[in-house]
């Protein structure tokens, strides 16, 4: 029987996040790998997502996921 790979991370596992049309913080957080200090720490610096609030709950709709990873990849490209 083969043994599974080890590597260090965690297991990625299809949540119901992943359906949903917007994450928590956490979630976010979680599915980009980054942690929820970090988010917070660069948020201010206008480096995170937008976010909404629906109640007392802190969301972020997979449309400002996606545009932050853009402006992420783009940024990187830009610094080469």
């Amino acid at each position: 029987m083969a043994r599974p790979e080890v590597t260090g991370r965690k297991p990625t596992h299809p949540t119901a996040a992943d359906d949903a049309d917007a994450y928590s913080v956490r979630e976010f957080c979680a599915r980009h790998r980054i942690s929820l200090q970090m988010f917070y720490k660069l948020k201010p610096l206008g480096l995170m997502p937008v976010t909404f609030n629906v109640g007392t709950r802190v969301l972020i709709s997979k449309g400002a996921a996606a545009a932050w990873r853009r402006a992420r990849e783009n940024a990187a490209q830009g610094a080469n």
